[in-house]
């Protein structure tokens, strides 16, 4: 795996509509991420096989391999890194995936958000995230 040179984070967005993984772009690379983006789960594997990130901006709901599955590899492949990622859905009134979410304890947030909704939810993951990784409670 290669790490992005210099202080910037990498963030990895899962998103399979366009103008949400282009909003999602435009957004964490103003906050100065370095963004790549994944149409599905499949490509997504792929990217995080090559890459190191900090966090994975993960929709539930795409083809080929779906938030869940990839999640559930990711759990098998790389379990540190299940504790940087963040869902995004338009489909929590669904119980399967009410009780996926519960069971990760991961943050979502639920499609519509608003740039400050994700801003504010990545900064709580990465800070969560460090704290994790540095052994603090």
């Amino acid at each position: 795996m290669t790490r992005a040179s210099g202080r910037e984070k990498r963030v990895l967005v899962v998103e399979d509509e366009p103008a949400i993984a282009k909003m999602c772009a435009r957004i964490l690379g103003a906050e100065g991420f370095e963004v790549d983006v994944a149409v599905d789960g499949e490509s997504a594997q792929d990217r995080l096989r090559r890459n190191m990130f900090d966090l994975c901006l993960i929709d539930i709901r795409t083809p080929k391999m779906n938030g869940i599955e990839l999640y559930q590899q990711l759990k098998d492949d790389c379990p540190e890194m299940t504790n940087r990622v963040i869902f995004t859905t338009g489909d929590v009134i669904n119980d399967n995936v009410k009780a996926f979410l519960k069971e990760t304890g991961r943050p979502f947030l639920p499609k519509p958000f608003t740039p400050d909704e994700l801003r504010s939810v990545v900064r709580a993951a990465l800070a969560l995230s460090s704290r994790s990784r540095s052994g603090i409670q």
